[in-house]
């Protein structure tokens, strides 16, 4: 008859994913001409679990390249904006000793820019990925039968090869030629 056994472990009691769009707006010295580019750098972010919810504070900057004086000359904006987001999670298991793993599934990213006048308007996109890690219990069978041992026998081959030996004849070499 079978056993059972408990194993305690970490496991990922919870995951899931969301997309997070934004808009910002910043205002420039200089009334823009064209946008140049766009580029978002510098994402660090990190996860607080409160009941059911994960809030994930973060913050990454934003440098806007744009032209100006009817695309003479160019300057470049920098803005660090930061954000709270909110992931409602369910947990599937008790767990306990839980710990909160955020992965940035897609980095921040502006996917839309315009010109108002003095001020330069853009969305950010990015994908939070969320998991809950925690202690668990597994159950598992244990089977008390024994496995049978394998007989090991060994062959003692020693005693052959020194008959062979023997039997070596001494015109070996001019019997053959």
């Amino acid at each position: 008859m079978a056993s059972y056994r408990e194993i305690v472990t970490k496991a990922v009691i919870a995951k899931g994913k969301k997309l997070f769009t934004s808009n910002h707006e910043v205002v420039s010295t200089n009334k823009p001409s064209t946008i140049l580019g766009v580029w978002v750098i510098n994402h660090n972010f990190n996860g607080v679990k409160n009941n059911d919810e994960i809030r994930i504070n973060g913050s990454y900057d934003v440098n806007i390249w744009y032209s100006y004086d009817n695309d003479t000359k160019t300057e470049v904006l920098k803005e660090t904006n930061q954000y709270s987001e909110v992931v409602r999670m369910r947990e599937r298991e008790d767990a306990q000793d839980e710990q909160i793993i955020v992965r940035s599934l897609k980095q921040p990213n502006c996917i839309k820019v315009d010109i108002d006048g003095d001020s330069i308007k853009y969305t950010i996109e990015k994908e939070l990925g969320v998991e809950l890690v925690g202690d668990v219990k597994v159950k598992v069978q244990a089977d008390e039968e024994e496995d049978p041992w394998d007989e090991i026998i060994e062959e003692n081959n020693d005693i052959d090869v020194l008959e062979k030996i023997d039997n070596v004849s001494d015109e070996y070499l001019t019997d053959n030629i």
